[in-house]
């Protein structure tokens, strides 16, 4: 029986909805890292504990930064099942151009090396199979910024949060919460472009698959 398959959007809008809490709570953690900052530039006096300024400011901190790494790990689970789902719709469309078993769809984000170029297959192989059977060409610029962003809000400036707990001195605590906001920033770019590519991939598929009905 021939009939069309469709991408479920109930996947892609889950895990915009964490993208973009993501961004929001690393948005907050970069604004109250941006007050700690500007507070260890003036002159610390000693103080109680209680109503204190900047222990007050660093508990906000250390809560936000708590929260975006949770965020962080949600926003990886809920992409990795959006990917499963998307993935069906390619087997159906072109199931010998899908180059990596469904299980690298967990492990290609946690195995050292294979962190830097699975996730980045599966999308090229989405992105092929969304085209006509005569224009199939894996990779597009777009993707190429995308995985780019991701790479470098990975990988730079990670060392902020452990610099930050071995900072003994107000001069070190700055260098680290500087750090800390690029870091904020890049992972802000990088959760943005990944809501593009989710929902300009969903929509090519939407379009491969109602023109090719195939058999279920």
């Amino acid at each position: 029986m021939a009939e069309a398959v469709a991408p479920s959007r109930w996947q892609a809008r889950l895990a915009s909805v964490v993208l973009v809490a993501f961004a929001l709570v690393t948005f907050a953690a970069g604004l109250t890292a941006w007050q700690k900052y500007r507070m260890l530039a003036g002159t610390l006096t000693p103080g109680p504990y209680v109503d204190n300024p900047l222990v007050e400011v660093d508990t906000y901190f250390r809560n936000l930064m708590g929260w975006r790494t949770g965020l962080l790990v949600l926003a990886l689970l809920q992409f990795s099942i959006w990917l499963a789902d998307m993935r069906d719709v390619a087997d159906a469309l072109w199931r010998e151009g899908q180059r990596r078993r469904r299980g690298w769809l967990v492990f290609g984000w946690v195995i050292p090396l294979a962190q830097l170029f699975v996730p980045k297959m599966f999308i090229n192989d989405l992105w092929a199979a969304s085209r006509p059977a005569s224009q199939r060409r894996r990779g597009h610029p777009l993707l190429t910024v995308w995985w780019l962003s991701v790479l470098v809000a990975a990988n730079a400036y990670g060392d902020g949060s452990a610099d930050l707990k071995k900072a003994v001195d107000a001069r070190q605590a700055r260098h680290a919460l500087r750090h800390l906001m690029i870091s904020d920033g890049l992972y802000i770019c990088a959760a943005a472009l990944s809501i593009v590519v989710v929902w300009h991939l969903v929509r090519r598929l939407e379009s491969a698959a109602a023109m090719t009905p195939v058999v279920v």
